[in-house]
């Protein structure tokens, strides 16, 4: 019997979306033996900094990558919007599947949604990107640090230290969790991460037989899409601890990208979408970011890069 290793973190989340992958497997070879390698992470491990200052990119894929590098593992499983645009020496995405809700998610104890929030509310988010947008909606609102896994952030939300807070909504629907209110917080007053929603599976680029063995896997139309926004980030030399939101759509055989980059505090927000073909997806989102470079986004990021 063949036996594969999936490393992966050690969150909730992430252990259900290593198991989902596993289970996927399984239930195709019934000849493999898969278990689980659960492996710590400096993301993991600085709680008490936001995201953005703890700096650099790969801040929850590093040792996993290490883990594939060295043969411990055969495959990792990652949020799509965790993997860094460069892949170090070695490694290849095998697989895309196909995308959960791409969006955010608002979650309150006490308020249905962002309107109802009092004046100077609490919200919690770790994320400038997030931070950016709520800001453009309710200029009033007090953002304060959230980290954590979701179990944790959404227990920090309803022991009452936030009036509300702000997950992706993937994250929330896999674990199957709910609180008194929530709303999906979507296009076009909302974007969300590149990639956010799918995962990534992670080989060696030397282990052909893991990437046959996973290619059933992939989602033809999350990788076009996915491929695309980050193609977008790629160009901005983006990490997922900046204000950087896009989204993409496909119809037939176009793709529809729309991006933006905000300064932290909403004081500005430059965003533009353009179109192209299936086959030019990987140019769309170079020519989206050199369209949003060139009108302002470049004086914001270099400014960003430069405090972290």
């Amino acid at each position: 019997m063949k036996k594969i290793t999936i490393a992966t973190r050690g969150s909730a989340l992430a252990l259900w979306q290593a198991n989902h992958i596993k289970s996927l497997l399984e239930n195709k070879y019934n000849e493999i033996e898969i278990e689980l390698s659960i492996i710590k992470t400096k993301g993991d491990i600085i709680l008490d900094v936001p995201l953005a200052k703890v700096g650099g990119k790969g801040l929850f894929v590093k040792e996993i990558e290490d883990a594939l590098l060295s043969g411990q593992a055969d495959l990792a499983v990652h949020s799509m919007k965790d993997v860094p645009m460069v892949l170090p020496d070695g490694l290849m995405l095998g697989a895309i599947p196909e995308r959960e809700d791409k969006y955010d998610m608002f979650l309150s104890n006490l308020y249905k949604n962002v309107e109802e929030l009092p004046q100077n509310a609490i919200v919690g988010t770790s994320s400038l990107r997030r931070q950016a947008q709520i800001l453009a909606l309710r200029p009033d609102l007090q953002i304060k640090m959230l980290r954590g896994n979701v179990q944790t952030r959404i227990n920090k939300m309803l022991a009452g230290e936030y009036d509300a807070i702000i997950l992706a909504a993937a994250g929330i629907k896999r674990l199957g969790l709910s609180v008194p209110y929530q709303m999906p917080l979507v296009a076009p007053q909302f974007l969300p991460a590149c990639g956010q929603g799918a995962l990534g599976i992670e080989i060696r680029s030397d282990r052909q037989d893991i990437l046959d063995m996973i290619s059933f896997l992939n989602h033809e139309e999350t990788k076009i899409c996915v491929e695309a926004e980050r193609s977008f980030l790629k160009s901005l030399d983006g990490g997922c601890q900046v204000p950087i939101a896009a989204i993409s759509k496909l119809e037939k055989d176009t793709v529809t990208l729309e991006g933006l980059v905000a300064e932290p505090d909403a004081s500005k927000i430059i965003r533009y979408t353009l179109t192209d073909t299936i086959e030019n997806r990987i140019q769309l989102g170079e020519n989206l970011a050199k369209t949003i470079l060139e009108n302002g986004a470049s004086e914001i990021l270099q400014r960003l890069y430069n405090q972290q």
